[in-house]
Order: structure tokens, then sequence, then C-alpha cells
């Protein structure tokens, strides 16, 4: 009893109770801003296209200067200060959604609708401004806490972070599911005030979480002097040169260090003052650059570019082939059942084989399930003309004058259960439609193979995710911590907008086979990168697989580097 009580109230626990509180509140408000902004705006899909766009872009300037700020705060002003300003935008758009919800009749008629206008824009930033919050948090407790937490036990280290990805997989289908049946029984409205009620209520047991794992951990209140942006290329090339090249990388605790306090005696320019952000993002990028894991983390970005996921646009294509919402939702859940099936391969495989070697295996694994992709392009069923113009629809109706599609009508089950729109004709099938005016059935082949294959490969993907992560918790000096990891996810973030970019060159069904061959090449490309990254670490070492001495360097850096985290 005294232990399952010691473990209830470890910082480990408690670091996995916040972190599921925070990702709830997020998923929930990620899947119903895009349903609010679709029910707001006529049923059009503009408004979120828009959100998608800013939030996209805002994460690819921004993300190297959020890891600066996270690098040069402490670590307990940083969680918290993110933590305060991502539930009070989501509260505050809550509360203007409802609003608009009530009084949308009054606006449209007040300065000839640019109130409404206004209130959406609004609605956007502070979103937007949530999401940047959100970024840094993942920044700060997932790149950062969770290391010092994990003290110098590494296999520690890689089962929090096994951890915290189930605990995410289980909260990106329950956490939609929740509040889409509250919207769906209830109203949007509703839907607003419950997500606003709930990050109140989060916001508050999560500061109190935090500021216990703060005390329960002394490490996280010494941290590591951040070196100034102009210095991080130097500092990269100095420590490849001062390492023993037998040496690995030393998962250690930084001793005290005063590294807070703000030069005085300096005057900075108006002009310097303009210029340090451009600065810093400059030589972040550089910075990420100059990483040994360099190669490791281009690789996990390239997984980004494809549309072999539970994302809007593969369930949209669904959609099309005939696939009902409770069909995607099984689909879906299978999914995340595979994704903890990955979390628990990589602990295994880890043990076993090491972290480099994991991925490798991670990779191969994931490669050979989307080969069931690519077969499902050429089988009967698949909708594959290379013969139709992607742009013939959309030139159709500029020519004859005529409207973009809307989402015409949906039925607020379906549309509140997934929120996914039909890539055919920018509708959601209704969930009851009459038969006699429904096309012929489609051959589910194509289809099966194709989500069986997306299915398969989350095992890999999973295990894959895990093992770039703890590369760069391990290979990252603690002062370089936060800016790394916030160039990482622009670069997530870009691969990812460059995918929405390449089905909007590309939105018919037909051409939905070419966009499968594409993200297939792209995962196979993010794999070589990963495999040259292993081969400059392990050499002739490669494919000798063996169970790692625990009182042996660990192999999951390359040789010459010994960076601190």
């Amino acid at each position: 009893l005294g232990s399952v009580i010691a473990y209830f109230t470890s910082a480990k626990f408690l670091l996995y109770l916040g972190h599921a509180l925070s990702t709830w509140g997020d998923r929930m408000w990620h899947f119903a801003v895009s349903v609010f902004l679709v029910e707001l705006y006529g049923n059009s899909l503009l408004l979120t296209a828009v959100y998608g766009l800013v939030v996209a872009g805002s994460v690819l300037l921004l993300g190297a200067l959020i890891g600066d700020w996270v690098d040069k705060n402490s670590r307990l002003k940083v969680a918290q200060t993110s933590l305060i300003v991502q539930n009070s935008s989501v509260i505050l758009c809550g509360v203007i959604l409802m609003i608009i919800f009530l009084f949308k009749t009054q606006l449209l008629t007040l300065y000839h609708g640019w109130l409404l206008t206004l209130c959406y824009i609004l609605v956007i930033t502070i979103a937007n401004i949530a999401n940047l919050a959100s970024t840094a948090t993942a920044i700060t407790i997932q790149r950062d806490w969770i290391v010092v937490v994990a003290g110098e036990d590494r296999s520690k280290l890689a089962d929090m972070n096994a951890t915290i990805r189930r605990i995410d997989q289980l909260t990106n289908i329950l956490a939609p599911m929740a509040v889409g049946q509250i919207m769906t029984f209830g109203s949007p409205m509703i839907g607003c005030g419950f997500i606003s009620g709930w990050n109140l209520m989060s916001m508050c047991v999560e500061y109190l979480l935090l500021w216990k794992v703060y005390q329960k951990t002394p490490t996280l209140a010494r941290k590591s002097a951040k070196v100034e942006t102009s210095e991080l290329k130097q500092l990269n090339v100095k420590k490849e040169s001062d390492m023993k090249p037998a040496e690995g990388v030393q998962l250690i605790v930084e001793k005290d260090v005063t590294g807070f306090e703000p030069q005085q005696g300096k005057e900075v320019s108006c002009s310097a003052r303009i210029a340090e952000p451009f600065i810093t993002f400059r030589d972040g990028w550089v910075a990420y650059y100059n990483q040994p894991v360099f190669l490791a983390g281009m690789g996990l970005a390239f997984l980004y570019m494809t549309v072999l996921g539970f994302d809007c646009i593969t369930t949209g294509y669904a959609y099309t082939q005939g696939l009902s919402g409770s069909v995607l939702s099984l689909l879906m859940g299978a999914s995340a059942i595979t994704g903890i099936m990955g979390t628990v391969a990589f602990t295994w495989l880890r043990r076993k084989c090491g972290l480099i070697r994991t991925g490798l295996i991670s990779g191969v694994a994931q490669f050979a399930c989307l080969i069931l992709c690519v077969i499902s392009v050429f089988m009967p069923g698949s909708p594959m003309d290379l013969t139709v113009s992607p742009f013939a629809d959309i030139s159709a109706r500029l020519f004859e004058n005529e409207p973009l599609p809307t989402i015409a009508s949906p039925e607020p089950e379906m549309i509140f259960a997934t929120g996914m729109p039909n890539l055919s004709n920018g509708s959601v099938a209704p969930a009851n439609s009459d038969p006699e005016m429904s096309p012929e059935p489609v051959p589910l082949i194509s289809v099966s193979l194709l989500f069986a294959g997306v299915i398969a490969a989350r095992v890999g993907l999973w295990s894959f995710d895990l093992t770039v992560t703890q590369l760069l918790q391990e290979n990252v000096i603690e002062s370089e911590r936060g800016i790394i990891n916030g160039v990482q996810n622009s670069m997530n973030y870009l691969l990812d907008l460059l995918h929405f970019i390449m089905v909007i060159l590309a939105p018919n069904p037909e051409a939905f086979g070419l966009l499968v061959l594409i993200s297939v090449s792209f995962v196979a490309m993010g794999h070589i990168m990963y495999f040259r990254f292993a081969q400059k670490s392990l050499g002739k070492q490669l494919f000798v697989c063996h169970t790692p001495d625990p009182k042996a360097a660990p192999d999951s850096s390359p040789p010459g580097n010994t960076s601190t985290v």
C-alpha cells in the first residue's frame, strides 16, 4: 500500500496527470473550434481553412523564438506562463463564440456585418495565441521537465516518453468523442460553455500539479545559462572539438547555474531590438542544422508530408469511397490501439537493441506496412485516374460564374461526430441518404487495403517518433533544448503545410492515388535520412543488435558527442 501511495504522489505520476488534463482540453478545443467556425460561417470551410493556415504559419515562423524564450527563462515561470496564457485564451475564445452564437443575427445588421467579421478575426487570433502557448507548454514539459524528472535513468526516460504518448493516443480519440456528444445532444453554445468551464477548472488543477512536481524535483530549479543566440553556431563547433571521440552522451543534470540575471551596463539600440527576433530565428535554424541529430529530426519531419493519417483529408476520401462515419470511428479506434502498441514496441526494442537501432527497425516496419497503401492504388475500386485534371471542377465553376461548393446542411450527428468534409464535392455525407438516390456501390478492396496499411503503420510510426524524441532529449544540451525543439516543431509544421498545399493542387478523389504515392516517397526519404544518421553514429556496429549493457556508454549518440542534458 505504501508503494502505491508513493507512486500516486510521485513527481512522475503528477506529471502524467497534468499532461492528461492538458491534452484532454487541447484535443477538445482543436476538434470543436473547427466545427464552430464551420457552423458560424454558413457551413463553409473558409474560416476553418484560414484558421489552419494561420496556426501552421505562426508556429513555422515563431517556433524558434518560442523555444528561445523557453531557454532564457526559469522552468517554473515558462510552464506557468504558457499554461495561463493557453487556458485563458481558450476560455476567452469560448465566451466570444457563445456571444456570437447568441447574437449572430443582431451582429450581422451592425455596421453592415463588419462587427461580426471583426469577431471572427478576434476568435482566430486568440485561438492562434492559445496554440502558440500550447507549443511552449509542450516544449518545456515534454522536452525539458521530463528529462530532469527522469534524472540519469535512461530507461525511466524511455518509459515516461512512452506513457506520455499513450496518454496522447487515448485523448486523441476520447476527447473529441466526448465534446462531440455534448454538441450533438446539446448545442454549439453548450459546447462552448463546457470547454470554457473545463479549461478554467483544468488550469487551476494543472497549476497546482506543476507546483507540486517542481517542489518534488529540486533539480528543476537549476538550469544552465542560456547562451546568446549569436553564439549558438559556435557552441556546436566547440562541443565537437572539445569532446573525446570514445565518450558517449551522459544524461546528467546541470549543477547550479545562475544565468537569468539581465546584463547590466549594456545599452541596446532600437535597431538591435528590432533585429533580435530575426537573428534568433536565423541562428536557431543554424544551430538545428549543426546538431548531431539533425538528420534524425529531418527524418521525423518528412513523415508529416503525408495524406496517410486520420486527418480530414484521408477520412474525406473514405467518405467518397462509401465508408460510413461509424466505420471510420472504429478505424480511428483501431489506429489508437496500434499506436499504443507502438509505444510498447519502442520500450521493448530499446531494451533489446538500443535506441538508434529501434528507430531503424521502426522505420522498416512502417514502410513495409505502407506498401499495402501503394498496392491499394492499383486495386479494383481505386478511383485513380491521372487523365482527370485536378483543377477541372474548380475551373468549370469559375468560368460558369458559379460559387465554389459549401457544406450543405449536414446532419448534426455526422458533423459533430467527425467534422470531416467530403472531398468529392465539399459536403459531408448525410447520415441517412435515400437508397434510390445513392450511386452504385464502390468495391471496398482498395480502401480496405489503404486503411489496413495506415493502421498497421502506426506501430512503426509511433515507435519511430519516440525514438527521435528521445534522441533530441539526450543529445541536445540543456541551454539549447527550447530553441532546437522549437525549430523541430517548425519543420514539422512546414512539411504538414506542404501536404495541405499538395492536396489543394490535386483535390479530386481521382488524384488521391497519386498523393498516396508521393506520401510514401516522402516517408521513404525520411527513413533514408535516419538511416544515414544511424550509419554515422554506429558505423560497422549498425546491424549488430544486442542487449545494451546498462553500465556501458549508450549507443544513442554519434561518436564524439558528449552533450550534457
